[in-house]
């Protein structure tokens, strides 16, 4: 194990090197993160900031699919991150549902860094946790920024209660939120009644209850998170929503165009959440304009977009690749400091140019 760090990069008259190759498993990603939500949040927060100002690149993710296949996909999510980061790479990450009747997770991921100085990958990282961490990061802001001048939530309910439900949860926790009540609901009665159990020995204070069904769970809460695993929208009655919940749209496909239609709609990134049939984008194919669309969430922190209390407030996030830079590389540099970073020398063996 040798202590290295990646440096931003060098003016063009200075030699550059080869930087060394590292691996960081998913345990010492957790090792990292854990008990730091709060610093995630706000890295979080700063990466949406770097990429409203312009800093970043950030292409469309490309989706992998596969014909005999139809629920399975492979997404590539590209991109570049500037300011105090200063890294480029891809995280490459599947989703399999049908992993979970065979009792592994349905989602898995690595992340690749490169040096923007080189080009070179200088690391290999596991990413679902990253992943699931930046997710959850992002949500527990939208949380903060949306919630403020609404009044405190006094309950919340989960629909859908997999990993992404529990980070989220996490996250809220440790960021100081607290309910009196919350509300699970989950197609499988198995997994909604092993979420409760999570969330009883988490040391909640809030009553925990099951649902029988989404419109209970819908109307008894004041934040709504929705986080399955729909490919398309399954909740049409906008009359659930008519106490103007505060609605974390994680899953992105949940919600009928009618609901956001009668929703102040605020989005992580416009471009990118108008595409790959999310409601977002079913809502522009039906009404052929982005009119419905207020702003993103860097727009609501920067002060320039004003909610309204008499509807419901729907978060969209696509996810950008650029949080899951911003943080694998939060998380490499952790890992070098601590000098436990595992190099793989001679990663690459062909150096010299004419051999």
């Amino acid at each position: 194990m040798t202590d290295y760090a990646i440096t931003p990069a060098a003016p063009a008259s200075e030699p550059k090197t080869v930087p060394p190759f590292a691996v960081i498993p998913g345990a010492q990603v957790q090792e990292v993160l854990r008990g730091r939500e709060k610093q995630v949040i706000e890295l979080v927060e700063q990466t949406y900031r770097t990429h409203a100002a312009g800093d970043s690149v950030n292409p469309p993710s490309y989706f992998l699919r596969f014909p005999d296949r139809p629920s399975a996909r492979i997404i590539a999510l590209p991109a570049s991150v500037g300011g105090d980061v200063g890294v480029d790479g891809i995280k490459w990450v599947s989703s399999f549902p049908d992993n979970v009747a065979l009792g592994i997770p349905r989602a898995s991921a690595v992340l690749i860094l490169n040096d923007p100085a080189t080009g070179y990958p200088f690391a290999c990282m596991e990413s679902s946790i990253i992943s699931a961490s930046r997710t959850a990061a992002s949500a527990a802001a939208a949380a903060d920024w949306l919630s403020r001048g609404r009044g405190r939530p006094r309950s919340i309910g989960f629909f859908g209660v997999g990993l992404i439900a529990r980070y989220i949860h996490t996250f809220l926790d440790a960021s100081g939120w607290s309910f009196d009540d919350i509300g699970v609901y989950d197609l499988l009665g198995a997994s909604a009644e092993g979420f409760k159990g999570y969330l009883e020995r988490s040391g909640t204070a809030a009553r925990v209850t099951v649902h029988d069904g989404p419109e209970q769970l819908i109307r008894s809460s004041d934040v709504i998170v929705f986080a399955t695993i729909a490919g398309q929208p399954h909740v049409h009655q906008v009359a659930w929503f008519e106490h103007n919940p505060l609605v974390l749209h994680v899953s992105l496909r949940d919600l009928a165009p009618e609901i956001l239609l009668a929703s102040t709609n605020i989005l992580d990134d416009i471009d990118h959440c108008l595409k790959a049939g999310t409601s977002a984008h079913l809502v522009e194919q039906m009404v052929g304009h982005r009119d419905f669309v207020d702003g993103t969430l860097a727009d609501v922190m920067a002060g320039s977009v004003s909610l309204a209390d008499d509807r419901p407030v729907v978060f969209s996030p696509f996810g950008l690749g650029v949080l899951d830079l911003a943080l694998g590389k939060y998380v490499y540099d952790e890992v070098a400091r601590s000098g436990q970073l595992g190099v793989i020398d001679d990663f690459f063996s062909e150096l010299r140019r004419y051999g």
